[in-house]
């Protein structure tokens, strides 16, 4: 039960960011893709019906840990506090700036809530990135499971890069969203704007990867190291640069998804089965076995994750297969 729970969390982050990757992207995107109101309106449209539905999944993904390893819960918490006071902070700030940019007709209104919506899209994916570099290669957690470092003990140079790679790949991830679901002008400024990212995506993301390897034990340490996937997944955003120059926007859209999920399996099979990895003592190192529930709740848990997770997907797959067609300008717009 402890495998098929620390998988099942795994499967939550996967499904949380690929959908939110581009969710984020979009948001990140905005005010370089819409030069006019209008134009934003489009642009948020697009993920209008989807961001809040896609944030479900952080909140199960948060409450898989809790119910299943709630000391695993309770150091993450502990050691992350500053940097999840700063992620929730920009989702507060971005679903404020989604829903009140329209509630006033000025162009100033709507231009700083533009960019408030700019700045809760960027801080999530940076801290994700910076937290999941450092749950990887280890924190500073004494016997006890407590966090001893300080926040700026988290900032460091693989923490950094991996900031700034989750950051260009949702914007990747975004711009082939947005050339799903848009037309005329601003389809072609979100093709120009992922062939152009893609070559910086493509250098930070493998600079991520060499970095991974010699920055932590991954390799070396006993349990299931990621192997090639990290490898696929850099593969798969060069696969979708080539889809984006061949105009092949579907596949340009999977194949950024495929490397956001691939990219995800990679750093829990790192750390596979550490979930928080002590960089004091390894003797410290948190377990899929010493950090969880007792069986018997884990057992119940199960009966209902497989009653719930089929219907959120499920009703997930039906919204997007209601809006799925491009956005043009006859389009009633939401924001």
């Amino acid at each position: 039960m402890n495998i098929t729970w620390f998988v099942l969390v795994a499967i939550i982050f996967v499904g949380y960011f690929f959908l939110e990757g581009f969710d984020y992207g979009v948001g990140m995107l905005l005010p370089f893709m819409g030069r006019s109101d209008r134009e934003r309106r489009i642009v948020l449209t697009t993920i209008g019906p989807f961001w809040d539905g896609n944030e479900v999944w952080l909140i199960a993904a948060g409450g898989a840990i809790f119910a299943a390893f709630p000391q695993w819960y309770a150091s993450m918490l502990s050691g992350f506090y500053l940097a999840i006071f700063l992620l929730l902070g920009g989702l507060i700030l971005r679903g404020v700036a989604i829903e009140f940019r329209s509630r006033v007709e000025g162009l100033r209104w709507r231009r700083w809530w533009d960019a408030m919506f700019f700045i809760g899209s960027l801080l999530p994916p940076l801290i994700w990135g910076v937290a999941l570099a450092n749950l990887v290669k280890g924190i500073p957690i004494n016997a006890q499971g407590n966090y001893v470092g300080t926040f700026l003990g988290l900032i460091n140079p693989f923490a950094i890069v991996g900031g700034l790679t989750v950051v260009t790949v949702f914007v990747f991830h975004g711009a082939s969203f947005l050339m799903l679901r848009t037309s005329g002008e601003l389809y072609h400024r979100a093709k120009r704007a992922a062939f152009t990212m893609a070559p910086v995506v493509v250098g930070i993301f493998f600079v991520f990867i060499v970095m991974m390897y010699y920055e932590t034990d991954v390799v070396r340490r006993l349990g299931l190291d990621p192997g090639p996937i990290p490898l696929l997944a850099w593969l798969s955003v060069i696969g979708t640069w080539a889809f984006v120059r061949r105009g092949h926007d579907k596949w340009a859209f999977i194949s950024s998804g495929l490397a956001i999920m691939l990219g995800t399996v990679s750093m829990f099979l790192a750390m596979f089965p550490d979930v928080m990895i002590s960089s004091l003592n390894s003797h410290w190192n948190l377990t899929i076995y010493n950090a969880a529930s007792n069986p018997y709740s884990l057992q119940v848990m199960s009966i209902m994750a497989a009653v719930m997770l089929p219907i959120i997907v499920a009703y997930q797959a039906w919204s997007y297969w209601i809006f799925r067609r491009r956005l043009t300008d006859d389009t009633k717009l939401e924001y």
